[in-house]
């Protein structure tokens, strides 16, 4: 069985992290993640996101428990909450999900509203509002085959998930526009995997 090896106490910052050279599709270096839908905690579901190039730990995601799926909290490699993701009750949209700056809640910072949307002729999966209820970004294609793009209310392609090669639908990269916050694009990967949820789990680990 291969292991995992992430250097977790690097500091990682978003320059550090892993470019690829620039396609038809982009006029810029995107951003390369590697995420891992499994927690490093044993007992516990969750996300890991390494650096893809040198491996260090980047997001984790380890709250994500049976009995608390309607909030969850995406962290740094240090354990430093970012972003507190929690599931709208009583809403008249099913599926909807609020999105706050940090934990805590008492006068946390409102970012975004997201609601999952039927899958249609245009693949749309979901749409992220702002605090003024305007459509801020959009995402299509199939998360169940880790292929979605994330487009801004421009059209502008700003992030794009594809499914690593030979390690099936749990270890997948994401791919990140200079222009998008790559904290942001995570908290749009778990707003997926709660939209379209899947009992698969990983049996292997991975190495860099």
């Amino acid at each position: 069985m291969t292991k995992v090896h992430p250097n977790a106490n690097a500091s990682v910052c978003v320059s550090e992290t892993e470019t690829e050279k620039p396609n038809k599709n982009s006029d810029a270096m995107a951003v390369v993640l590697t995420v891992w839908k499994k927690s490093l905690l044993p007992n516990c579901n969750g996300f890991t996101v390494f650096d893809t190039q040198r491996g260090n730990l980047v997001f984790r995601v380890d709250n994500y428990v049976a009995r608390n799926k309607d909030q969850i909290l995406l962290m740094d490699a240090a354990g430093t909450p970012l972003l507190t993701i929690r599931r709208k009750r009583l809403s008249l949209v099913s599926d909807t999900w609020l999105v706050f700056e940090g934990e805590g809640s008492v006068k946390q910072k409102l970012l975004f509203t997201a609601a999952r949307k039927n899958v249609n002729a245009k693949c749309t999966l979901a749409h992220i509002f702002n605090i003024k209820k305007e459509v801020a970004y959009e995402i299509e294609g199939s998360y169940a085959q880790r292929c979605c793009t994330f487009y801004n209310n421009n059209k502008i392609k700003v992030a794009e998930m594809k499914m690593k090669e030979t390690f099936g639908a749990d270890i997948f990269r994401l791919f990140v526009q200079p222009h998008m916050d790559t904290t942001l694009a995570m908290a749009f990967v778990i707003l997926l995997d709660h939209m379209f949820p899947s009992p698969s789990r990983s049996s292997f680990t991975i190495t860099f």
